[in-house]
């Protein structure tokens, strides 16, 4: 069931059994011009008819809509080509729509860097990808945004923001007369947003960092996020996001005054706010999950010149540089 969050903006929530994120908040804007979807869940059915009943219930045209994708991961941009098919046209920004074709023909060429930082023989290798691989394989034709770029729908005018750190790519959507804020997974409530390794150029923790102060500053009222519950202080909010990976930059800092360790030792030893008794008890996505956390900032340690990437016997360890 859809429901209206704020005038003429409804969201649509499309659930995620058996998965901890639990559900997507897709949002649904009608107009008599052109209508905008904002993210769609899974390329599954539950999810599919969750989100087909929540357009029937706007009485929007498809082929009247613009789709966009906050960013590339597959919880938000797994039914795309669906709604393409459809007739909506489907916005992404830049970097992101290349990573997500990219993706769905050669993930081994998105993972590659992040696969060689696991030392695979530690249980986690690529060809398990496939036990949660639910994207689509073909690539698709999408529209790139980038800062700068608007989208008018009904009373709204949307800028579009570079908030890259959950996803290189991650745009939001900033209505500046009304102070909302569409921002996808960069600022949560109840949740922290998973910041990965993807590339050893990229600081992907920095570039969240920076991300949550650009926005710390914008004037918003209402930030409409991607999963749980609506947030109205994002000040607050920000704040604690960036004080939590303070904490964990401090915990494996800690953890590297034991001696090298690889990204999965350190990940295993980090604490995570799940229910398994130990790291063997993890799912696969689990671990992937929690090591590519553990090495975006363990890669951060090393931009900020207090750690420092070592290969040893074609292995991958960190140790501190003043321990």
């Amino acid at each position: 069931m859809i429901r209206e969050v704020y005038p003429q903006i409804y969201l649509n929530e499309i659930p995620f059994p058996k998965n901890p994120l639990k559900a997507l908040n897709s949002y649904i804007i009608p107009s008599q011009g052109r209508s905008l979807i904002l993210d769609t869940g899974f390329n599954r059915e539950e999810c599919r008819n969750a989100l087909m009943e929540g357009i029937r219930a706007s009485g929007i045209d498809l082929k009247r809509t613009d789709l966009v994708l906050t960013h590339m991961h597959v919880d938000h941009s797994g039914l795309a080509d669906y709604l393409w098919k459809q007739g909506c046209k489907v916005y992404i920004g830049k970097k992101d729509g290349i990573l997500l074709n990219n993706f769905r023909t050669s993930p081994e060429q998105v993972l590659g860097h992040l696969s060689e930082g696991l030392n695979l023989n530690q249980g986690i290798g690529m060809k398990e990808i496939e036990a949660f691989d639910i994207a689509p394989k073909e690539p698709f034709a999408y529209t790139p945004l980038q800062e700068g770029d608007c989208l008018e729908v009904g009373p709204y005018r949307f800028e579009v923001i570079d908030i890259p750190g959950h996803s290189p790519g991650h745009i939001g959507l900033y209505e500046r007369k009304h102070k909302l804020f569409l921002g996808g997974d960069h600022v949560l409530n109840e949740i922290t947003p998973n910041i990965t390794f993807w590339h050893y150029k990229i600081d992907s923790l920095g570039n969240f960092m920076e991300s949550l102060n650009k926005i710390r500053r914008f004037d918003i009222d209402w930030v409409f996020p991607s999963h749980r519950s609506l947030i109205q202080d994002h000040r607050q909010r920000i704040d604690e996001l960036i004080i939590h990976h303070q904490e964990r930059l401090e915990e494996i800092t800690g953890i590297l005054r034991d001696g090298q360790k690889s990204v999965i030792e350190t990940a295993a030893r980090m604490h995570w706010d799940l229910s398994y008794k130990s790291w063997n008890d993890f799912p696969l996505t689990q671990k992937w999950f929690a090591s590519g956390e553990a090495m975006a900032h363990l890669e951060h340690l090393v931009y900020k010149g207090e750690a420092q990437r070592v290969n040893s016997e074609g292995k991958h360890y960190y140790e501190l540089v003043n321990p």
